[in-house]
């Protein structure tokens, strides 16, 4: 191979590098610690990251809405060095949660806007209910609250939302229950 060509073929190598890098998606850096992670390690610098927390330094949140048709399971590491309120919590992660008319934010009726007002929410045991968060939600199709303490059991909170205070280490979880499933949030 002669000189020219191998020039030549070097220019050739570059424009098509080129070319293909420019029709690449453009990408934007993700900001330091954010992405999916199965343990992610939380500072108390920072925010929210998806994935459960690696340490003792956040509160893992998980909400669950797979029961419904359009729902799905969430989990972030939310950054804490002492006790929070879980309000804050959630509020970190930047979920939204939605009281009904008769008891406030005490009962919660619908997380991240699920279950929707306008559809039913799927029940085999009243094909046509849907949330209208006037009052208690239905038995077969509401949400729960738990606490899992570091390295323990989940259980079903004894206070409501605006009440419960989680720590480091400690999970929490929102969890829609439709026809008595799931019972109980996924390890």
């Amino acid at each position: 191979m002669t000189l020219s060509s191998r020039i030549l073929a070097l220019a050739s190598a570059s424009v098509l590098a080129l070319s293909l890098s420019a029709c690449a998606a453009p990408s934007s850096p993700a900001p330091s610690g954010v992405g999916p992670t199965p343990a992610a390690t939380a500072s108390a610098d920072a925010g929210p990251v998806e994935g459960a927390c690696a340490d003792d330094a956040g509160v893992t949140l998980i909400v669950d809405s797979s029961a419904l048709a359009d729902g799905q399971r969430e989990e972030w590491c939310v950054p804490t060095d002492g006790d929070a309120a879980a309000t804050d919590i959630v509020s970190d992660a930047g979920v939204t949660t939605e009281g009904t008319d008769e008891y406030g934010d005490q009962v919660i009726c619908r997380v991240n806007g699920l279950p929707t007002a306008d559809a039913p929410v799927g029940s085999t045991e009243d094909p046509a209910y849907a949330e209208s968060c006037a009052t208690m939600p239905a038995a077969f199709a509401y949400w729960s609250l738990w606490v899992q303490p570091a390295g323990g059991e989940w259980g079903y909170a004894t206070t409501g939302l605006s009440e419960l205070t989680v720590s480091p280490g400690e999970s929490l979880a929102l969890l829609f229950t439709l026809d008595g499933a799931p019972a109980s949030p996924a390890t």
